[in-house]
């Protein structure tokens, strides 16, 4: 691969996988008539479904049951549309999956015998990247999951919190508060994964060492980020003692700040008035949150 391929500052595979197939399927297709040049190409081939294995540093842990059903389905009335990306196996004959582990689980469930795919001399590094990527273009994986995937590429590879900043798309500090997860007690960050919590309320637990029980209070009682927050603002409070933190407010407009403090990771505050006019505050801790709220602000 060429050095701007190879240099996450000169090229992030941010702008889309889709480019990414397309690139190498059109390679391949003007390259026919030159051997040279084909032998350095990505190839595109069917292979047999025991030829293929996962790779046991994808960044995706878990697969919903429901889901792999739900494409088999699919591929058993319409085949697979998309071949997956892999890599040279470890034995001959062999490949490993770089991109497209759910469909190729979906496609043993649906029987099928072969499977398209496009095969890459990725290197590790590159391999974790575009696993990586994949995911997140296709929302599936979990915060613990994305944020270890960001581990593994600094660690493992010694890219930099920028240099896999532009390697998937997203600002520093959305890379950096990911990162800070990790730091949260093994069983919040299970509660995390599980869905049980939300990304918004797991941020505001950072560094609290009441954090495992808070969590379980925001479990069983349905806390807001914003009731956590209050909660552990106050000096009267803890998280051993401290009454539920639900208000009076109108539900709707509690639901409301709920959803927005989830979706931001951040205190909102609803309060409406007469004629429905109102004011809408959101609080921030620092200047990684409003440089991730006014992200968040110009996508739109």
């Amino acid at each position: 691969m060429s050095d701007s391929a190879l240099n996450p500052k000169r090229r992030g595979l941010g702008r889309g996988l889709d480019a990414l197939f397309e690139s190498e399927e059109t390679s391949y297709d003007t390259t026919q008539d030159n051997s040279a040049t084909a032998a350095t190409s990505a190839a595109r081939k069917t292979v047999g479904m025991e030829q293929l294995y996962p790779n046991a540093k994808q960044p995706r842990k878990f697969f919903r049951k429901e889901a792999i059903e739900e494409l088999a389905s699919s591929l058993k009335e319409y085949g697979i549309l998309q071949p997956l990306l892999v890599r040279p196996g470890a034995n001959e004959n062999t490949y490993e999956i770089i991109a497209g582990e759910r469909r190729w689980r979906a496609a043993q469930m649906a029987q099928l015998h072969e499977i398209p795919v496009i095969i890459k001399d990725f290197d590790d590094s590159e391999t974790l990247q575009v696993g990586l990527v994949e995911n997140l273009q296709r929302e599936d994986l979990n915060p613990i999951e994305e944020a270890l995937g960001y581990q593994n590429l600094i660690e493992e590879f010694g890219h930099t919190q920028k240099d896999v900043a532009v390697m998937v798309g997203k600002s520093r500090s959305q890379v950096t508060n990911m990162l800070r997860l990790l730091t949260l007690p093994e069983s919040v960050q299970n509660m995390l994964e599980q869905n049980q919590i939300s990304t918004g309320h797991a941020r505001a637990l950072i560094g609290n060492p009441d954090a495992e029980l808070l969590a379980k209070k925001i479990q069983d009682e349905d806390f807001s980020v914003r009731d956590i927050e209050a909660l552990m603002s106050s000096p009267a409070s803890s998280a051993k003692s401290a009454p539920s933190a639900k208000k009076t407010k109108d539900p709707d407009t509690r639901a409301l700040e709920k959803e927005i403090s989830d979706t931001l990771g951040m205190a909102v505050d609803i309060s409406v008035g007469k004629g429905h006019k109102g004011d809408l505050k959101i609080s921030f801790k620092s200047l990684e949150q409003l440089d991730f709220l006014l992200h968040k602000l110009s996508q739109h």
